[in-house]
């Protein structure tokens, strides 16, 4: 390995509550332990590296480094852009026809001269970068690319727990603390909480088991409405699970009768497949992102449950609401901050000394903080609904265990 002269940054996909905190640990540490290190931020993500537009890291934003620890969103800006799909790229102006953007991408590093290449995002950014470290590697060019997990669905192979992602599950809990008073507006109230998680529902289970703590120091008036009960999540639905509509609505009808409300939290990709066949049936089309997945908002997971449950509950009221921007923008949570300075410090270590990889807590390593392999990399970790605190949680509030069948009646 070469001597490292210059480093670059960029974050990519969603946002999550550790983008802006990793750099500035990044900078501040090679502040730190390699002061002559030139650094630059791609601009929006991988689109910025294609179109060669930076931002330098200069020595005012060096000195106060740390002030992106106590912010959200990215300081740098973030795309979804996926070097391996030509078309995609050639379509939004990225490249040209006729162009490989992983060419384009390695061409433009080389140009600015950069030595050391951090990635923050989550699979689809790091598989991405796994794709440009192994196009790198093949065609000689000099240079290490060190990913930083970020994605708040917590669903990467073999991240023990990706960064940002109890932050959102602290937020979510606080948004629903709040917009939970809805469903004292009106009668046969019911609410939807609708979370995060295309495929996996550990943002789910995790923001309902963070509202339920959250709720149990909270004092109420059982004279009045005013109950914990009324207020408790009465239903929790994650992608790995099927949602049987009717057997639930018959334990949800018991609690609607007693409660005048009922609390669902459901994963925005609970039963997607289910409502994909029915919007294909009507005609609909259902569009796609650059990585080839459905677009969610086009899907609508929480209106689904809605109309659904709504019927089936006599629902005078149906509400929806989603926590999802609301929780991935924010700063990230003193727990969360901790793992993203160890993380982004032992980056630096590895690009320093040449090793390539994700840094995180690895799973099949006793959740050590280090570089996994690109190849091990990829998303769809789905979540355990037979973990022992999810089932403990729906014994609680009275729902059956989930049967692990993604489809719906």
């Amino acid at each position: 390995m070469k001597e490292v002269k210059k480093v670059a940054f960029l974050t990519a996909g969603g946002l999550a509550p550790c983008l802006s905190s990793s750099i500035g640990f990044l900078i501040d540490e090679y502040t730190k332990t390699a002061p002559g290190v030139e650094m630059i931020g791609y601009v929006n993500g991988y689109m910025g590296l294609l179109k060669g537009e930076s931002i330098p890291v200069t020595d005012e934003v060096r000195k106060n480094a740390l002030v992106l620890t106590r912010h959200g969103g990215s300081p740098i800006g973030n795309s979804r852009v996926k070097l391996t799909n030509v078309k995609d790229c050639v379509k939004r102006g990225l490249v040209k026809e006729g162009e490989d953007p992983l060419k384009v991408a390695a061409d433009q590093l080389v140009a600015d001269g950069v030595d050391v290449l951090h990635t923050i995002g989550g699979d689809d950014t790091n598989t991405t970068a796994a794709d440009l470290a192994a196009y790198l590697a093949t065609n000689n060019y000099p240079l290490i690319v060190v990913g930083l997990p970020k994605t708040i669905d917590n669903d990467v192979y073999p991240i023990k727990q990706s960064l940002g992602a109890w932050t959102a599950a602290e937020e979510g809990a606080k948004f629903f603390m709040n917009v939970v008073k809805e469903n004292s507006a009106n009668p046969r109230a019911l609410t939807i909480h609708e979370v995060m998680g295309r495929n996996c529902g550990w943002l789910t289970y995790k923001t309902a088991q963070v509202y339920r703590k959250m709720l149990r120091k909270v004092k109420f008036l059982p004279g009045f409405m005013l109950t914990r009960e009324r207020q408790d999540v009465h239903a929790v639905y994650v992608p790995e699970a099927r949602i049987d509509f009717r057997a639930e609505a018959e334990r949800l009808n018991k609690i609607m009768d007693k409660c005048d409300a009922v609390n669902i939290f459901v994963s925005e990709g609970a039963g997607v497949a289910d409502i994909i066949k029915e919007m294909r049936r009507r005609g609909e089309d259902v569009p796609v992102d650059a990585f080839g997945h459905p677009r969610l908002d086009k899907v609508n997971v929480g209106q689904y449950v809605g109309r659904r449950f709504g019927e089936l509950l006599n629902a005078e009221k149906v509400q929806v609401f989603k926590s999802g921007y609301f929780a991935r923008s924010a700063a990230p949570c003193k727990k969360d901050l901790k793992l993203i300075e160890k993380c982004a410090r032992a980056a630096v270590a590895c690009a320093l000394r040449g090793e390539s990889g994700v840094v995180g807590p690895d799973e099949d390593h006793s959740a050590a903080i280090r570089a996994c392999e690109f190849p091990r990399i990829k998303g769809g970790k789905p979540f355990n609904v037979r973990k022992g605190s999810f089932r403990k949680m729906l014994t609680e509030i009275g729902q059956p265990n989930p049967r692990k069948k993604r489809t719906a009646k």
